[in-house]
């Protein structure tokens, strides 16, 4: 899906084509986003400005989305968008466009804010499993490399049992904030054969390899993204693991 098997994850108001241009030189992909792409999820990034959050919110998210990647069309680094929605028709056309840019369109149920929640996105939809899986059949029938953003500890959530369906729906990916359930890794890339690709707490060799180890064919580096050292470091020791370790081949995990 990318080389190197590092990726930079999106950040509310802040992961923007300079941003990804920054750590190109690191990683293999970069999300950008969270991009709201609807009328429910705009007002719900209104009432997080409100409250002092950083948002994307312009006038037309489509036309931003395109934009966005157009600048990094040939830049050395796979781009995705990170989106929020909470309908299913705009997906549809945000995977067009990262499709026409040969990029990789990210569903996002991962946010938790109180907001988004109420607007019916973000980890709403890893508790509606029916609808999440909607999302993603409708992203995969443009042909766009479709990825699911979620996050362990939701109580009633069985990432496993999501990532099957996400995956049966068309996703090729699923992008797991592990929150402090590392091992959750292992479970997810048991239970799939999409590329897994592992957030949370990435820092340093200790971090990366226990990722690694659990069966992830990436990981995602979000807060300190913008900290060059900090990628190097990661970059190097992905970089090396997979020098002694196999990667999984297209369509095998665990």
């Amino acid at each position: 899906m990318f080389e190197p098997r590092l990726a930079l994850s999106s950040l509310s108001g802040e992961s923007d084509a300079d941003w990804a241009k920054r750590g190109a030189d690191h990683a293999g992909a970069a999300f950008l986003g969270g991009i709201a792409i609807d009328e429910g999820s705009r007002r719900a990034a209104e009432r997080l400005i409100e409250r002092g959050r950083d948002e994307f919110l312009p006038d037309d998210p489509f036309a931003f989305i395109d934009t966005q990647l157009e600048t990094l069309d040939n830049e050395p680094i796979r781009v995705g968008v990170n989106v929020r929605s909470a309908s299913r028709a705009p997906i549809e056309e945000a995977a067009r466009i990262c499709d026409d840019h040969d990029g990789i369109l990210e569903i996002n149920a991962h946010c938790r804010q109180d907001e988004l929640r109420t607007a019916g996105c973000g980890e709403t939809l890893l508790r509606d499993a029916h609808r999440l899986c909607e999302y993603v059949e409708t992203a995969a029938s443009t042909g766009a490399t479709v990825s699911v953003k979620c996050r362990a500890e939701v109580p009633g959530v069985s990432l496993p049992e999501t990532a099957k369906w996400v995956e049966s729906a068309g996703a090729d990916a699923i992008h797991v904030d592990a929150m402090d359930s590392e091992s959750i890794v292992r479970e997810v890339a048991d239970a799939t054969d999409v590329f897994v690709i592992a957030n949370n707490g990435v820092r340093d060799e200790e971090t990366v390899r226990e990722y690694l180890d659990y069966g992830a064919d990436a990981v995602s580096v979000g807060r300190p993204s913008d900290r060059p050292a900090l990628l190097r470091r990661v970059r190097a020791v992905t970089d090396a693991y997979f020098e002694t370790h196999e990667p999984n081949a297209p369509g095998t995990n665990g």
